[in-house]
């Protein structure tokens, strides 16, 4: 049966590329572009999770004393790593052909998600006084992650990755 004769009794389309225009085509199409978001965020979060408490509490604890610059150094480091994963993967249909605006993009989105990350860590740290390697990832790396990737996902699709989709 043809994509039309389809579409005039009420079946859907056999197009794939109408498939989106359909509610259930929409929904699955974000809830596959959430998965690819997640399972990027789960790469950077290991990496930033692991480079931060490397710095803090390693061999040396080279930033054992300073918990903000581990921080920053640490999400930095995730940032370039979510960067080619959402770029390459999560938002491949929607990148923009302008590498380096998208990057700045990316990176000012990044800034404003470790900048909650910091914050929690920050009140946790010098107003709660919570100081224990537990207290400090529960406050940096659950709290000010949920927060920051709520934050991201949205900021992500509203203004980074803003190519018109395929």
């Amino acid at each position: 049966m043809s994509s039309d004769v389809r579409e005039a009794t009420g079946g859907p389309p056999l197009d794939a590329a109408a498939a989106p225009r359909t509610l259930r085509g929409r929904v699955a199409r974000r809830v596959a572009e959430l998965a690819r978001f997640g399972s990027v965020g789960a790469v950077a979060y290991v990496v930033d999770l692991g480079l931060f408490n490397l710095l803090s509490f390693g061999p040396g604890e080279i930033l054992g004393h300073k918990p903000l610059t581990a921080k920053v150094v640490s999400v930095a480091v995730a940032t370039l790593v979510a960067w080619l994963g959402n770029r390459y993967w999560t938002f491949a249909d929607r990148r923009r052909a302008a590498r380096g605006r998208e990057l700045a993009g990316f990176v000012v989105v990044n800034l404003g998600g470790m900048l909650i990350a910091v914050a929690c860590l920050a009140v946790s740290t010098y107003v709660l006084g919570l100081t224990s390697p537990l207290a400090m990832n529960i406050s940096a790396n659950v709290v000010g992650l949920v927060l920051g990737t709520a934050f991201r996902y949205f900021a992500y699709r509203r203004f980074v990755f803003t190519g018109a989709p395929g």
